[in-house]
């Protein structure tokens, strides 16, 4: 650091001082020391240039750089502003744009919303009607037959039929069989009246003679079972020395073993026609046992689980996961209502809502999520027509999630070990392995049969045994017991194995051990502490969430549903009321695909094979969702139903980024068979306000909300689709057949696509 040193005295300055008394003065002290810090200043540093100064081309082009860099630093902030400004006049003329459609679309709002909710309202008494001159046809029907086939819902003739078939003697196993599947169409429709019953005595009734109807069915298997078992020594086989029997038919597959020869070194018994067997340690091999291994392709165990454990509440009307019928409103919201009253201590707008849509439901029977948001949001005559318009976020709260009502559950605690059956699903039916005390064999003498005749029926023998003390016996290895995945399911993932608790009515993964699953034999094999029934498990919702979706019309009252899912695709095809599935998969299927059923017997029969792309009420605690308003969401399957016969929708990824209140999907008119070009789809938003083209493509980089140029916005969806559409386009949307209409909106629902993909 350079040291300024100052070479004058003190009494220099003092006389310095004295002359600063006037302005030369002034400016002479200024002057000497400006002199002085100049002289002090470090020494620059000497130009490279010849004399260390800059030519007079040098500070030229110096001036002109300087002032080009001026020039063009004004033309940039010129630039700037001219940009602003455009951007502010242009947000001024969007908004004056937006401001203008709004008004438009509000001076439409009511008629728009009173054409759709007569569309629905028109629909849904069709439909209703409908089906309730089908069960009166059926009902008529099944009295003509005269067969002697109970009916189901008559307390009397189901408790007969019961009372005669369990009085029956008969145990042969032909005719018993017979009688079985008689017992099981029974339990299929008892059912079906159980999930829409709504009167709860009523749907106790069914319960207890369910329950009834499947203990007999099992009974009467031990009964041809202990038939059998007393013969088994006329049914030797010549190799082994013991019997060895298999007996099938569409519903059950029985494996009977009789150790007649006591073998010590037996290990075990494959069935290669039934692909089941098992395994036996030491004890069992030389002890008078029989076992069975009973194979049923129904399941009633883990229905019985559930009726312990989880009572649910049917939903009265189609809710977003699919159900078709349910009860009046839940105690819990009657509480909730006589609190309110309680609390303002009189009638209030809400408690008057709540009043009238207890009226629709008691009268007309389901509304639809767009009717029940056109009844709230349209003003009445006698009301201001410029008052807020109710959004359908405020009328699904007023009305307590109508359109997807919350089923009230009581349920116990579900341990470590239990399986949980809101999240498992037991596929292929049941495998009950039994081993029993093998009933005495007959003896021949001189032409005499001697049987020896017990009165206790067919006794199970206790594995592990118990010791002198009276506690289970240590020294017992575990049964070993292997089958064959049926070919009537489809497993997404390796199969898990359960067992059923029968004191606690539940399936448990304890108590077995060394699983092992061979995927190209399509062979699980496991060990047990003891003979039990057994179940494969799989996760309802491994395909789930969907990977993308698409509904294309494929003519009138004629359209393709594609979902695509986490593990497998699958196509439903709707043709009215009917529906057909198709899969890229073999195996598994052979026995839906191709084939024409109504919604609900094939979304029952993808559900019994493992293809699970339905929703119900407890997808959300082990599914990621977009978590959507329900009625909106509601509100958009009902107009895409209306409209299928003509237009094609499809998954957009903009969904993911619109917010929770708002939807957005891909949308077209087509007409054809034919696969839909990518250059048709548009992007369109539906809200609880309003619905509105987007200027985004599915391409685009960024998500924006801002409408297509030359596009209006409209109260519905159905509305801003036929400003994109043809005449010819409207006229097949409008002329589609109320139960086609009814088929896609229920698999809409029972899927929803807009939620979980």
């Amino acid at each position: 650091m350079h040291v300024c040193k100052l070479p004058y005295t003190v009494s220099w300055y003092r006389k310095a001082k004295q002359k600063c008394t006037h302005a030369r003065g002034l400016l002479w002290l200024l002057g000497r020391l400006k002199v002085l810090v100049r002289s002090n200043m470090p020494p620059k540093k000497k130009s490279s240039k010849k004399g260390g100064k800059l030519s007079k081309a040098q500070k030229l082009k110096q001036e002109q750089e300087e002032e080009e860099r001026r020039l063009r630093e004004e033309e940039e902030a010129l630039l700037q502003a001219q940009r602003e400004e455009q951007e502010r006049l242009e947000r001024e003329r969007k908004e004056k744009e937006v401001e203008r459609l709004e008004l438009k679309d509000q001076e439409r709002r009511e008629d728009e919303l009173d054409e759709l909710r007569h569309l629905l309202e028109e629909n849904h008494t069709a439909v209703s009607n409908w089906k309730r001159d089908t069960k009166e046809t059926a009902k008529w029907e099944r009295y003509l037959r005269c067969d002697g086939v109970p009916d189901p819902a008559v307390q009397q003739d189901i408790n007969t039929y019961i009372s005669l078939w369990r009085d029956d003697a008969e145990v042969n196993i032909t005719p018993v069989l017979k009688q079985c599947d008689l017992a099981l169409q029974l339990v299929e429709e008892l059912e079906g009246l159980l999930r829409d019953a709504t009167d709860p005595e009523e749907g106790q009734t069914y319960q207890e003679a369910l329950i009834n109807l499947q203990d007999l069915i099992h009974s009467k298997h031990h009964l041809t079972t202990e038939e059998i078992l007393k013969k088994a020594s006329a049914s030797i086989d010549t190799e082994t020395g013991n019997m060895q029997i298999v007996i099938r038919d569409d519903k059950i597959t029985l494996c009977l073993w009789a150790n007649l020869k006591k073998n010590p070194r037996f290990k075990g018994l494959n069935f290669e026609e039934a692909g089941m067997g098992f395994e036996l340690p030491k004890q069992l091999a030389v002890s008078d046992i029989a076992v069975r291994i009973l194979h049923t392709r129904y399941d009633h165990l883990s229905l019985l689980a559930r009726m312990t454990h989880l009572r649910t509440n049917t939903p009265s009307h189609r809710s977003l996961a699919g159900g078709d019928d349910a009860p009046e409103d839940s105690p819990e919201r009657e509480e909730r209502r006589e609190n309110d009253k309680a609390e303002e201590g009189g009638e209030t707008q809400s408690q008057k809502t709540d009043e009238d849509v207890q009226s629709i439901q008691g009268s007309e029977g389901r509304k639809s999520a767009a009717s029940l948001q056109s009844r709230k949001s349209s003003p009445r005559p006698s009301e201001d027509q410029g008052r807020q318009i109710q959004t359908q976020m405020e009328t699904l709260d007023a009305e307590g999630d109508l359109s997807c009502p919350p089923a009230q559950l009581t349920e116990t605690t579900i341990g470590p070990q239990v399986v949980d059956l809101r999240r498992y699903v037991p596929l292929g039916g049941v495998f009950f392995c039994d081993v029993f005390h093998l009933p005495p064999q007959a003896h021949h003498v001189k032409g005499w049969e001697i049987r020896q005749l017990l009165d206790t029926g067919l006794q199970v023998f206790h594995y592990p045994t118990e010791n002198v003390d009276g506690n289970e016996d240590q020294d017992c290895p575990p049964v070993g017991v292997s089958v064959t995945l049926p070919d009537s399911v489809v497993f997404l993932e390796a199969p898990q194995v359960a067992r059923w608790d029968a004191a606690a009515k539940q399936w448990r993964t304890d108590g077995i051990t060394d699983v092992s699953y061979e995927e190209t034999e399509a062979k699980v094999s496991f060990r047990m502490d003891s003979f039990q029934p057994c179940a494969l498990m799989q996760e309802a919702y491994a395909n789930l969430p969907f990977q993308s979706w698409e509904l294309r019309p494929l003519g009138q009252d004629s359209a393709l549903f594609t979902v695509n899912g986490a593990l497998i695709n699958i196509s439903i095809t709707i043709q009215g009321d009917r529906c057909m599935l198709q899969s890229e998969r073999q195996r598994g299927l052979s026995h839906l695909l191709g084939k024409w059923m109504s919604g609900p017997s094939l979304q029952r029969a993808m559900l019994n094979a493992g293809i699970n792309v339905f929703v119900n009420e407890y997808a959300d605690k082990y599914v990621s969702s977009y978590g959507k308003d329900p009625l909106t969401e509601h509100a958009a399957y009902e107009q895409m139903a209306l409209f299928a016969s003509a237009c094609a929708f499809s998954w957009s990824k903009w969904n993911a980024k619109c917010g929770t209140e708002h939807l957005v999907m891909q949308a077209c008119e087509h007409l054809g068979a034919a696969p839909v070009p990518k250059s048709s789809w548009s992007l369109y938003l539906l809200g609880a306000q309003r619905s509105q083209k987007l200027e985004i493509t599915e391409n685009s980089e960024v998500f924006s909300a801002d409408h297509s140029p030359d596009s209006e916005f409209h109260s519905t969806f159905i509305h801003m689709l036929q400003d994109n559409m043809s005449p010819e386009g409207v006229d097949q949307s409008r002329r589609s057949h109320y139960l086609f209409v009814d088929t896609v909106q229920s698999l809409l629902c029972a899927t929803r696509p807009l939620m979980y993909s």
